[in-house]
């Protein structure tokens, strides 16, 4: 590389990136969690839609997930 030639500085550091990959994944757990519990038959009403792990549970892993996520973008790098 020549002297004159700069590297391309990413916006974050490799920490913030497996961060926020994490943040990622932990939302995308939260959406599976929550996915499920439908009927078959309509005129069937079936009463695990309001499980606790779809009305409780799941939308706080969603949550968490975001605040990973946020943590991620927000996290200051130590060479700056």
């Amino acid at each position: 590389m020549k002297n004159n030639e700069q590297q391309p500085d990413f916006l974050f550091d490799k920490v913030n990136y497996k961060i926020l990959l994490i943040g990622i994944v932990v939302i995308a757990l939260g959406f599976i969690l929550m996915s499920g519990g439908g009927s078959d038959d309509p005129k069937v009403f079936n009463e695990d839609v309001f499980s606790f792990r779809r009305i409780r549970l799941a939308p706080t892993v969603v949550l968490i997930g975001f605040g990973i996520t946020i943590y991620s973008i927000f996290k200051k790098s130590k060479t700056a």
